[in-house]
This record gives structure tokens, C-alpha cells and sequence, in this order.
């Protein structure tokens, strides 16, 4: 992982018109990255032509051009850097599950991706906006830090992480060697510590 510094450098450059090395520099560091979480958002959802590649492509060239007019001023860290490009990727995921939905079904419905610790039942709820907005996404990864932060266990913040990364109940307890009704009491331990944040 790059130093924060060196993320520093690659924004400066990027605000200041360089699209050679930052770019590339941040491709080789976020976009395997951005494909798995692309992936996990496509997985299991309305099936879609346009794969999780694209949807990782469409998000860094989203960001970039974002942070080229300014638009992100409030980045602060590598950790803030990470959680808008998860944002603008889990978007970016929701919008091709919903023009697919659209296409096939004259709907616009996808799989709700808010809050991110409510059951795996699928519930349903629109989403809107193709291209999110910077303010907009700026804003969900402050209030995203701002909830992480309320988790205090390192324990329970892993798996408010995985959740949110779009990995089932059963997937965390595979990766943190714990049983299934283990992890849904954390996460029923996480919305309670969430209970009341906006509208968590």
C-alpha cells in the first residue's frame, strides 16, 4: 500500500491536469480492488451485460475526472480515499443492475444497498442518479467514517467492513472462523450501536 503521501502527490498532480503516472498509479493500487468489490455487488443481482471490470473502469474514471475539477475537497487520507471510491463503485454496481432491470423489465427496481446491516432479504427499493455526485458520495463516505468510527471492537468493525464490501453472513463467518448466528449477533450488536445515526 502507498504511503499517504505519495496518494497525496498523485491528487495534486491529478487536480493540476497530469493524467499520465497518478492515473496509473492509482490503477495498479484500486483496481483489483474495485473489480472483487464490483463483483460482490453483481453477484446474486438481476444478471447484467455490463461486467464488474467496467463497472471498476467507469468508477476510477469517474473519480478521476472529479478530482480533476475539485469536486472532492474533503479527502483527507488514503482510508478517505478508499471509502469514496468504494461509494462511487457500489453505485456505480446498483446502476447497471437497475438499466438492466429497466431493459428487461420496464422497472428500475434493484436490490436495496441501504442500510448496509439489514437482513439478506433482498428488499427492494429504487435507486437513482447514473453518474453520482461527487457532494453526494463525498458526504456517504464522511457518514461511513463517521459510523466505523462509532465501532470500537476491531472485531466488529471488520465485519461492519466485510458487510459493506458485500460479503453474506455466511462468507464473514468463514473469513473471521466464527459460526453464522455468531455473526448475525454482531451485526444485530452493530445496528443497535447504529441505531438512531441517521436512520440507521
Amino acid at each position: 500500500m502507498a504511503e499517504f503521501g505519495t496518494v497525496t502527490v498523485w491528487l495534486d498532480r491529478l487536480k493540476a491536469g497530469d493524467r499520465g503516472s497518478p492515473v496509473e498509479e492509482l490503477w495498479k493500487l484500486y483496481f483489483g480492488r474495485l473489480v472483487t468489490l464490483a463483483r460482490r455487488h453483481l453477484r446474486g443481482r438481476a444478471r447484467v451485460a455490463t461486467d464488474e471490470e467496467d463497472v471498476a473502469l467507469s468508477a476510477l474514471d469517474s473519480f478521476v475526472r472529479a478530482v480533476e475539477l475539485e469536486r472532492f475537497p474533503r479527502l483527507a487520507d488514503r482510508d478517505d480515499l478508499w471509502r469514496v471510491l468504494f461509494v462511487i463503485t457500489v453505485r456505480k454496481a446498483a446502476d447497471a443492475v437497475q438499466a438492466e432491470g429497466r431493459q428487461k423489465r420496464g422497472g428500475g427496481r434493484v436490490v436495496s444497498l441501504a442500510p448496509p446491516f439489514g437482513d439478506d432479504s433482498g428488499a427492494e427499493q429504487p435507486v437513482t442518479a447514473a453518474e453520482p455526485d461527487p457532494a453526494e458520495v463525498a458526504a456517504v463516505a464522511d457518514e461511513l467514517t463517521y459510523l466505523l468510527g462509532k465501532l470500537r471492537d476491531p472485531l466488529l468493525r471488520l465485519i461492519a467492513e466485510l458487510k459493506m464490501q458485500g460479503y453474506t453472513n455466511m462468507e464473514i463467518a468463514d473469513r473471521i472462523a466464527r459460526s453464522e448466528p455468531t455473526v448475525e449477533r454482531k451485526l444485530k450488536m452493530i445496528r443497535g450501536l447504529w441505531a438512531g445515526v441517521s436512520g440507521f
